[in-house]
């Protein structure tokens, strides 16, 4: 690393960037800072160095220190989310990434800091990303004499070199390994056995056949809690110790500091590169390791269960070859190492980019640069987002809640719940505590109502509870009390709803059908067991779904009452009207509606107006005329209108279905005016309406075609003007007399002559022919058939 550092010297007093590629435990990240403290382009500034991981951010302060026989907090400090130890003597600061991406957004000219040093870089985590971006913007603005170098043991250097160079190629000092050979087994877990039982097993073997300290990669805190159980009282002399980032700073170092007794020291991957374990030999892995990914169940980025890269592994061998020739057990089979991925991909690609894109709309530029481009459908996700949330305007720029929910911690999300959780907000940092880690809740059927949870983090008891999680959320939503400047106060549970939807607007449910069922805002359908207590709750917020894109399962949730949906929602809920048939009656129904849900819903009966009359219209239209109150006058009306057009043509009007629907507006339109429902249709008198419609023409039509004619009996008989010609039908007796056959509009009236009985005898348009003609045969069979009525011989 000395030969390096002269490279690295040259690097930064030249072009002022550069990037360091060297293998773990080289010193990179202790040594190279302490060395170029000295470097006169750095005046009084401070260096700054960026490590992705809390742990490993006071671990590496402390080496330095250590190396120059201080204490951390004067030459050297560090400073992460919960935790500072700096003083005004402090040129060194090590800092988790959020930290710098914070100092660059308030003040982009670093004035106290000549170097920034991002380590780690190929472990390519977002906000790493996001910092580097942001710090090459500053310097291309305001700090042209910034100095950046990129660390990292794996990396494309030439794809680094190109970023920091800008126009040009950024120099790149490569120092050579200093590994020990370390010999592969491959361990692959065989079938049906659990991965905890199968990682205790190699770790017996490898204390039975090796010697040395052993470190064992196992993906999260749940599997290091099961094999450690499984360890546990077995090996005497052998301390079995866990090493996570969820653990006490006193627990971290009890198995990180050296020690004269042989350990066995179960981690996550913050022991790949960041930390060193003094005294390992020998190296076992899971192959798997917690990464984010973007998780549609909750809209946010969760930790996934993945299988390592290959340059993962690499790195996690060579830990055991640091002081001597190591062994590296691999719970895999060699030809799976053969199809994994040769590196890890960056999250920038992976993960949900809602606050990558509000960091950017408030640096305010569109100049950043990254290793990898966001993926423009992710980045359009979450600027949608950011703008539902309100974090950003139209034009793309923050507002101020938006700098306010930047200052957090915590996804944008939850950050938006924190910000405008008025009068709520200890409920509110405690909620989205809960939802920033995994849930408090373990085991199957455990309850889905996050008040639940609520009452566990406020001192209740729940025999599902993790304590140690339990305990994690409560220093959460404390740390986000202390930055909002507030004192804890009474949590209402009952307004746990109306608090999450300020997080998840997206997830407003309601409940349709049976217990269990439910619709979300976006129209897809959710579900929850109908034994759960919220399954007959009207409304839910569902803050973590399954994934499904139509009947997801809702896991966490909590309820909220028609009042606190209204409230929440004032703003985007719009009260629809609609006219609808339900069966024969015609409703006018009141609906409350958000995006696709349908809040509630009453009827009535609707008030006259122009919508209720064209509603109706369109029903008598669909129902070919049926609806009104045809009357016989009404419909002898109609057929005489039809007759005369038939033969007369113009001036007379087509009253056919066809016709009179056609104009339907024009002549029924106005009747209908005062109109709310088919009773009132029916009411109308359909043949004074008509009449009215034909004018003057109506004394017309009763001369031409009058709709009854007097018989010589006296009686008064309706004309049929349904067909093509006039029927007059009438018993024979009541012609007798009749000697002309009737005409109207100049055409002879077709007559039906009936039997007593009312059975037709004869159909003729000559009544005096039929008299002189065919009667005699008719007269001899009717007077057979009914002799006591009279059948003259000549009838007219």
């Amino acid at each position: 690393m000395e030969n390096s550092l002269d490279e690295v010297r040259l690097a930064l007093r030249g072009p002022g960037v550069g990037v360091l590629v060297a293998p773990p435990g080289s010193g990179k990240t202790t040594v190279v800072p302490l060395r170029l403290l000295g470097e006169p382009w750095l005046a009084d500034r401070k260096i700054v160095i960026l490590e992705p991981r809390r742990i490993a951010t006071r671990a590496a302060a402390r080496r330095m220190a250590f190396l120059l026989g201080e204490e951390v907090g004067e030459t050297v400090g560090y400073v992460t989310r919960d935790d500072r130890r700096t003083s005004s003597r402090t040129r060194l600061e090590v800092v988790t990434e959020g930290i710098l991406t914070r100092r660059l957004q308030r003040s982009p000219e670093l004035a106290d800091t000549g170097l920034v040093i991002f380590d780690e870089l190929h472990e390519r985590n977002l906000q790493t990303d996001l910092g580097m971006a942001l710090a090459l913007s500053a310097r291309r603005r305001v700090r042209p004499d910034l100095r950046i170098l990129a660390m990292s043991a794996t990396i494309d250097a030439a794809k680094v070199a190109r970023l920091l160079g800008g126009g040009e190629v950024a120099p790149v000092i490569e120092s050579p390994s200093q590994y020990h050979p370390v010999e592969v087994r491959w361990a692959p877990v065989a079938r049906r056995q659990r991965l905890e039982e199968h990682m205790a097993a190699l770790v017996r073997q490898a204390l039975a056949v090796e010697s040395g300290s052993i470190l064992v990669f196992l993906p999260g805190v749940g599997e290091i809690g099961r094999v450690l159980a499984l360890l546990e009282g077995g090996f005497p002399g052998v301390a079995v110790l866990p090493l996570h980032g969820t653990l006490s700073a006193v627990d971290q170092d009890q198995a990180l500091e050296p020690s004269a007794d042989r350990r066995v020291v179960l981690s996550t991957d913050i022991a790949e590169t960041s930390l060193t374990v003094e005294g390992v030999r020998v190296v076992i892995d899971s192959g798997l390791a917690r990464a984010p990914r973007f998780d549609p169940r909750t809209g946010m980025t969760r930790l996934r269960t993945v299988s390592i890269s290959k340059a993962s592994a690499h790195q996690r061998a060579g830990r055991a070859g640091r002081t001597e020739p190591g062994v590296a057990y691999r719970g895999w089979s060699q030809i799976e190492h053969s199809a994994r991925l040769a590196h890890t991909p960056p999250e920038i690609t992976e993960v949900d980019l809602a606050g990558l894109a509000l960091e950017a709309a408030i640096w305010g530029t569109a100049d950043l640069a990254f290793l990898d481009r966001p993926p423009p459908r992710s980045l359009k996700e979450a600027r949608d987002l950011l703008g539902d949330l309100g974090a950003i305007d139209a034009a793309g720029g923050p507002t101020d809640k938006g700098r306010r929910m930047a200052s957090l911690p915590l996804h944008p999300r939850l950050a938006r719940m924190v910000v405008d959780a008025a009068g709520h907000t200890t409920l509110a940092c405690r909620l989205a505590a809960l939802l920033e880690d995994r849930d408090i809740l373990r085991g199957d059927q455990i309850p889905v109502d996050l008040r639940d949870r609520l009452l566990v983090i406020a001192g209740g008891h729940h025999p599902a509870a993790d304590r140690r999680a339990v305990e994690r959320v409560r220093r959460s939503a404390d740390d986000l009390l202390r930055r909002l400047g507030a004192d804890p106060t009474e949590v209402d549970l009952d307004e746990a709803g109306a608090v999450l939807a300020l997080a998840f607007p997206d997830r407003l449910a309601v409940r349709r059908g049976g217990p269990g069922k439910f619709q979300l805002r976006t129209g897809t359908t959710a579900w929850l067991p109908d034994a759960d207590a919220l399954a007959t709750e009207g409304y839910l917020v569902a803050a973590d779904l399954d994934g499904k894109r139509k009947d997801a399962r809702i896991r966490l949730a909590a309820a909220l009452d028609p009042e606190q949906v209204a409230s929440a929602f004032a703003h985007e809920v719009e009260e629809v009207v609609r006219l609808s048939w339900v069966n024969d009656r015609l409703v006018e129904r009141f609906q409350r509606r958000l995006g696709g849900l349908a809040l509630d819903s009453t009827e009535r009966r609707p008030d006259p107006s122009p919508a209720v009359t064209t509603a109706l219209l369109k029903r008598i239209a669909d129902r070919r005329l049926a609806d009104l109150s045809w009357t016989p006058a009404a419909e002898s009306l109609r057929q005489r209108v039809i007759f005369l057009r038939g033969r007369f043509g113009d001036p007379w009007p087509d009253w056919s279905d066809r016709g009179l629907i056609a104009d339907l507006k024009d002549w029924l339109g106005p009747a209908l005016s005062n109109a709310t429902g088919l009773d009132d249709v029916t009411a109308i008198n359909l043949e004074s309406l008509l009449r009215r419609r034909l004018g003057p023409s109506s004394k017309d039509v009763d001369q031409l075609t009058p709709p009854h004619i007097d018989l010589p009996s006296g009686r008064r008989v309706t004309i049929d003007y349904s067909g093509d010609n006039p029927v007059l039908a009438a018993k024979a007796q009541e012609l007798f007399g009749m000697s002309i056959t009737p005409v109207v509009a100049g055409r002879p009236v077709t007559v039906q002559v009936l039997s007593p009985a009312g059975r037709p005898i004869q159909v003729t348009s000559d009544l005096a022919g039929f008299w002189s003609g065919s009667w005699r045969e008719v007269r001899k069979e009717m007077a057979t058939r009914y002799p006591k009525h009279k059948w003259p011989e000549s009838p007219a």
